[in-house]
């Protein structure tokens, strides 16, 4: 006791450092990334355990297309996580979305692996809908709560939770899928049911909304957690790569999840650091005379302040006392209609309705309808499109890995090198989406016309482009509609992810490898019996669909320009000078 007394760190320093540490901002920043990291992992690995859904119900492709809609669908459909998150707090939102999470992909698990009779196919798609709809109240409670928390730096903020959602997840669950179950699909679904429904659970305490505190540092340690995760991505870039020369035993396996789950809990290591920093900061300044006068003094300035009475207001002149009388009332200022179509400034705090009616709104949706859409479409088909092409099974877990590396690039690209371009050179958000949408329409063309062995880079384009949409998309949101709404605006931009995928995945990609394989079937005299699953082989299977997406992802293109040219003003302009005031 003497020698802990002796070193000026005693127990009550222990106990204010402990609770410094498990109330502080950036304990609440690990802990949205990792909900948003487990809440991500079913919906990333549909890939790899939808074969196992198709084999086991006997489906077809098109039947299959559709279970990846809904999917889709309860995945980015987060209007009413959105709405709820607005009246309460966010650990609400999270513990309905871990329940959401157990109970879809329960039932998927139960029906897959034979434990209940055969569903229905509506009831499945009921079943994918509700669990992978849990990503969007786990995203909703989380990330637009670190957007709040840290207004200032809201590329960065995206950019980091965006990387590990979804991008880091696919590569680091393929892992831990091989070290646990080794080829067991069936055992993956009910891990991804039980997995973010305990993390959420367990991280609930830690996301709150806190008092904006703009420090000189911020940035600095959200480029360390930068760090540590493109250190945890070039880790698993590597795996991949020895896996792909050599094949790992189970053990092997372990060994690098062991070394992956050490590099996924090393930025708690930066929390304590930055949190006691922080704590023996203010330890000091509490301990220096000359800083409890100043803390003394404006006491006592705002004891006089509170007890002088409030100044007179001036004399009103007749004119003005007139024009008083003859202002609207408040019920018809306030009308939640009557302001429609007249919104603000662009930046300033726009009503919902006020925001969903913008132009500038339509042409962002419609460019996410196409680009995010196209890229989700070949994402969903990884798959089949392995397959189709020959390419052998243990290829689409290197497939899915790469896609997941790239994927984490790309958002995290967009979310910080967006940022420096926006300070430094006022280059616009809305310009950055519509390069990287063009530079997807030339992975899609890479896919449709199978160039030899092109097609490793072409997973790479598209996984960086998908990616890379999202920290762009919701900041834009932010920064034209403001903070305000933002729980219900940032859930409705998702939606055009699910539309664009039902369109382009369902519509035209199932439907043309159904017409192929059912052609491939005829021409060899043989029949389809009910129940089969219906397989297509060649490049012709997806070919006339890429170049389909590929033309609708150009669409979405120009209308990205067309945000540019209408938005040139507004991010000319300092935009986040009012958080700074």
């Amino acid at each position: 006791m003497g020698t802990v007394a002796s070193t000026g760190f005693n127990r009550a320093d222990m106990r204010s450092l402990a609770f410094q540490i498990l109330t502080g901002r950036w304990l609440m920043v690990f802990a949205a990334i990792l909900v948003m990291f487990a809440a991500a992992s079913a919906t990333s690995m549909f890939g790899l355990y939808s074969s196992a859904i198709k084999a086991a119900l006997g489906y077809d492709q098109t039947t299959l297309n559709l279970l990846g809609f809904f999917k889709d669908l309860g995945a980015n459909v987060g209007v009413l996580s959105g709405l709820i998150n607005e009246v309460t707090p966010p650990w609400v939102v999270l513990s309905m979305g871990a329940a959401m999470n157990l109970f879809g992909y329960l039932m998927i698990w139960l029906a897959v692996s034979g434990k209940m009779a055969k569903p229905r196919v509506w009831h499945m798609c009921l079943y994918i809908c509700i669990g992978s709809n849990s990503q969007a109240f786990a995203t909703t409670g989380a990330l637009v709560t670190c957007v709040k928390n840290f207004p200032e730096n809201r590329g960065a903020v995206l950019g980091i939770l965006k990387g590990y959602q979804g991008a880091l997840t696919g590569a680091i669950i393929t892992q831990m899928y091989h070290a646990f179950y080794r080829n067991d699909a069936t055992a993956l679904i009910l891990f991804v049911a039980w997995l973010p429904a305990a993390v959420s659970l367990g991280f609930l305490p830690a996301i709150r909304i806190m008092k904006v505190d703009q420090r000189r540092n911020e940035l600095k340690v959200f480029y360390n957690f930068l760090y540590i995760s493109l250190g945890l991505a070039g880790f698993l870039m590597i795996i991949i790569i020895v896996e792909k020369q050599m094949k790992f035993t189970q053990s092997e396996y372990g060994g690098s999840v062991a070394v992956v789950l050490f590099l996924l809990f090393l930025p708690l290591a930066l929390v304590i650091k930055e949190e006691f920093d922080l704590w023996k900061t203010k330890k000091q300044a509490l301990n220096e005379p000359s800083q409890l006068n100043i803390i003394t003094e404006r006491l006592n300035a705002e004891d006089k302040d509170a007890s002088s009475p409030p100044p007179s207001p001036p004399p009103m002149s007749a004119a003005a006392t007139s024009s008083r009388n003859q202002l609207p009332s408040p019920q018809k200022q306030n009308s939640c209609l009557s302001n429609v179509f007249r919104p603000p400034k662009r930046g300033e705090d726009y009503t919902i309705l006020q925001a969903l009616f913008s132009f500038d709104m339509f042409l962002l949706f419609l460019a996410t309808i196409c680009g995010v859409g196209g890229t989700l479409t070949a994402i969903d088909n990884l798959g089949q499109i392995g397959t189709s092409l020959g390419y052998p099974t243990d290829s689409l877990s290197t497939f899915i890995s790469l896609m997941s590396i790239w994927n984490y690039l790309g958002r995290v690209v967009a979310g910080f090198v967006s940022e420096i371009f926006l300070t430094k050179y006022k280059f616009p958000r809305p310009l950055m989406l519509a390069l990287v949408q063009l530079l997807a329409c030339a992975g899609h063309l890479l896919m449709a016309f199978n160039v030899h062995n092109a097609l490793y880079l072409a997973w790479m384009i598209i996984g960086f482009c998908f990616g890379a949409q999202w920290p762009l998309l919701f900041a834009i949101i932010s920064e034209i509609f403001g903070l305000k709404y933002y729980s219900t605006l940032y859930n409705f931009g998702s939606v055009a992810s699910p539309i664009g995928s039902y369109l382009l995945n369902v519509r035209v990609a199932g439907y043309l490898y159904d017409k192929e394989a059912e052609r491939q079937m005829a021409a060899t005299g043989s029949h389809r019996k009910r129940g089969e699953e219906l397989t297509c082989i060649g490049a012709e299977c997806f070919k006339l669909a890429f170049l389909i997406i590929a033309g609708v992802t150009f669409f979405g293109t120009l209308a990205s320009f067309i945000l540019v040219l209408r938005t040139r003003k507004f991010y000319r302009s300092d935009i986040y000078k009012k958080f700074r005031e």
